[in-house]
């Protein structure tokens, strides 16, 4: 089915080794729709896994810059996603380490901010290189920082813009979020064709990591209806379900904990959704090796099929 070729297949011949040193994940966030909570997502599993003792980037690339605000950083004050994406600066010129004074990152955290600047990115790339290739323009950046993290989150906007399609092109994986609203599971979808698109067009790496729900309730019928179509749309050939088993409840600790520009780890450390976070970053982590066996599979089956 045209899923099961979007969640695990290779290219042929190329085996993806998943080491256990410093392999570098590199994860695109998404969902066509905004508003489902995956920034959100992105930077509580990022902050989890630095309380495990992994080392994480998140690299804003949306020009609502809201994986920026949500660590309290005003984006206009600070270089970053444009000016890398341009080819003025270098990525690790302008990554966050919590080095500045001002700014207070959870540990094992560094962030790639962003600003309203991105939203002249396309004018800007033709205005330097009316040849460039756009959607190649995360390739030669993110070279720059294998190895240094275990892993980095895109964090997209969205909408196609630029980085976004960008960031389809450079990812190994896609981490997607939804939550109970029909426009949502629309967007899911979307995102789906977008990401068979791509495997067709240039990135045949990508492979769907997981889906991760918030704000569930179980007991609504939207609810129980999210969650269904999710199972049933990603369950694999294999009988494994891409689903995270740890869903994000409803909550008003997270909206308060990004007013002030922290994660609800730092203002909340025990709540149930603290923990769930805690739990869903476990899950995340275990999903790499779950899938493995499964793109070792396809590895050999495509290269049996080749000789």
């Amino acid at each position: 089915s045209m899923l099961h070729g979007i969640l695990i297949t290779r290219p042929y011949g190329d085996k993806v080794m998943l080491s256990a040193d410093k392999k570098t994940r590199i994860i695109a966030v998404g969902n066509q729709k905004g508003g489902v909570g995956k920034t959100t997502n992105t930077v509580h599993i990022a902050t989890a896994l630095g309380e495990f003792g992994c080392q994480s980037l998140i690299w804003d690339l949306d020009m609502n810059h809201g994986a920026t605000r949500h660590f309290g950083i005003a984006g206009n004050a600070y270089l970053g996603s444009f000016e890398v994406l341009i080819g003025d600066e270098a990525p690790e010129n302008v990554i966050m380490d919590g080095s500045v004074q001002a700014i207070e990152l959870p540990k094992g955290v560094h962030l790639l901010p962003a600003n309203r600047k991105l939203e002249q990115i396309d004018d800007t790339l033709t205005a330097k290189n009316k040849f460039i290739i756009k959607h190649q323009v995360l390739i030669e950046p993110l070279k720059h920082l294998k190895g240094k993290y275990d892993y980095i989150f895109l964090d997209t906007a969205p909408n196609a813009s630029t980085p976004t399609i960008a960031a389809y092109c450079a990812a190994e994986w896609f981490l997607l979020t939804a939550f109970p609203d029909p426009f949502a599971i629309e967007g899911l979808n979307d995102a789906l064709q977008d990401i068979a698109s791509v495997r067709e067009h240039g990135n045949q790496d990508i492979t769907v990591l997981g889906v991760v729900l918030t704000t569930v309730n179980r007991r609504t019928r939207l609810g129980q209806a999210l969650a269904e179509y999710v199972k049933q749309t990603f369950t694999l050939p294999s009988g494994l379900c891409l689903k995270f088993e740890t869903e994000i409840g409803r909550s008003t600790i997270i909206p308060t904990a990004q007013k002030i520009g922290k994660t609800v780890f730092q203002t909340e450390p025990t709540h149930k959704v603290t923990e769930q976070y805690r739990e869903l970053a476990r899950e995340f982590e275990a999903q790499f090796e779950k899938l493995k066996p499964l793109l070792d599979e396809e590895y050999q089956a495509s290269t049996v099929a080749n000789t």
